[in-house]
């Protein structure tokens, strides 16, 4: 919708992880620094953690993207609530083999010899699971056994755990998983974005989708987005999301710190139970008096029904958007049906 009215190519702000939107933060270039470490070293176990929303997913589909796929052979899974064993068995799909038909014993036999494969293809094998803290120690214990197929002094899997902040304290504190912080090479917890990075951010991912500088973001308004997001990204994107909406319905150009707390104002009432109304009637019935009162503009709170009246007249302007939407796409068939026409004409 507001991509017609800002002449984008696609939404620069969807909360789907995209790694063609990967931003270089600082946080996020350290975490790749370590990653890039640790698949140089070869071996043992690398922890990514960082708080919902901070970009972790994104993170590793943008590691995906940069493997060399002559060198490295890749396996991402989300983890689950997950045995031990189910585990193994998502691991071993996840490199495309048969999980469902072995016992645990011959499950291990067959995943080995296809890691001792890959080996002598020159292929290193590398393991990546999301959501790592909600593997079980028990899982863990599976993964870290997993570490021990080598080749000579080789390791032939590599793993790197990727989850929510608990899980690197669970990984450190817990006496159980002794042997596996033992192979633990780096570990590395992403941080939100500083201030002085928000503006690149912010026009990094707009000129994705072929942004011409409108809308512009005043400095007030970045500054703005910030307090109100803390730096996180996916806050960051819901909330430029919903300005850019807002910024179509009300066709600015120009978005500044006012249009930001506006929209802010819009997304708080959007998280509030809506209940004036049905209160006002409930009041209204409670004092005797007769139920079409409760009707009567007089009984509405005056910010409610001002509210009502500024999303009647954003739906108004939604309807005409909508209109000259659908005129365009007629005129567009309607000669796209000439042209058909007249190549059959020509054939004749």
């Amino acid at each position: 919708m507001y991509e017609s009215f800002y002449n984008l190519q696609g939404r620069p702000f969807q909360l789907t992880p995209d790694p063609r939107f990967y931003f270089s933060s600082r946080t996020h270039k350290k975490a790749m620094a370590y990653l890039t470490y640790g698949l140089n070293q070869g071996e043992g176990f690398i922890i990514v953690t960082g708080d919902i929303g901070t970009g972790k997913t994104t993170l590793l589909r943008h590691l995906f993207d940069t493997l060399d796929r002559e060198e490295y052979v890749a396996a991402m899974i989300v983890s689950t609530q997950l045995s031990a064993e189910d585990l193994l068995r998502s691991v071993v799909a996840a490199f495309g083999l048969d999980a469902q038909a072995d016992d645990k014993g011959q499950l291990l036999a067959r995943f080995e010899q296809h890691l001792r494969t890959q080996f002598k293809e020159g292929k290193r094998a590398l393991l990546v699971v999301d959501e790592a803290q909600n593997l079980s120690n028990a899982a863990l214990e599976e993964m870290r056994m997993l570490s021990n197929f080598q080749e000579g002094d080789k390791a032939l899997i590599q793993s790197f755990l990727v989850g929510q902040p608990e899980f690197r304290e669970r990984i450190f504190e817990a006496p159980e998983l002794e042997q596996l912080r033992q192979r633990v090479i780096a570990t590395h917890h992403l941080e939100p974005m500083e201030l002085e990075e928000l503006s690149s951010y912010i026009g990094h991912r707009l000129s994705l989708v072929g942004w011409d500088n409108d809308p512009c973001f005043t400095a007030d308004a970045v500054e703005a987005i910030y307090n109100h997001s803390e730096g996180v990204p996916r806050r960051l994107n819901t909330l430029c999301s919903r300005l850019l909406l807002f910024g179509s319905l009300e066709e600015i150009h120009t978005i500044d710190a006012e249009t930001v707390q506006a929209v802010i104002a819009d997304m708080s009432s959007d998280m509030k139970p809506v209940k004036a109304l049905s209160s006002a009637r409930s009041a209204t019935m409670s004092h005797g008096g007769p139920a079409v009162n409760a009707q009567n503009d007089a009984s509405i709170p005056l910010e409610n029904k001002k509210n009502v009246d500024v999303l009647e007249g954003r739906m108004g302007k939604l309807e005409k958007m909508m209109k000259s939407q659908d005129e365009t796409l007629q005129k567009l068939t309607s000669i796209m049906a000439q042209l058909a026409a007249g190549s059959k004409g020509d054939g004749k």
